[in-house]
């Protein structure tokens, strides 16, 4: 499990209060029980508030399930290293 999806795993363990929870690219908001409206706020905060970066609001409209969120993840890690520009 490579280190951005075994943190977003991680994050939604403790988000969504479900210390068994095993997120696949494919998972979305609907194959998660807790996951409603207040908890995906909370649930996209940490992910950013832990990798160091903030996503724009059309971004996290545009998500569709976790493989979506890690490529988001890559793109502003990425973006964030030395010598490169931010979009």
């Amino acid at each position: 499990m490579d280190p951005i999806h075994q943190t977003i795993q991680d994050i939604a363990r403790q988000v969504f209060t479900t210390p068994d929870l095993v997120l696949t690219d494919e998972t979305t908001a609907n194959d998660v029980e807790r996951w409603d409206s207040l908890t995906h706020i909370t649930f996209i905060v940490e992910v950013e508030k832990r990798f160091g970066v903030k996503f724009r609001n059309a971004e996290i409209a545009r998500l569709q399930n976790v493989g979506d969120l890690k490529k988001l993840v890559a793109k502003h890690q990425a973006q964030a290293k030395p010598g490169r520009a931010s979009a």
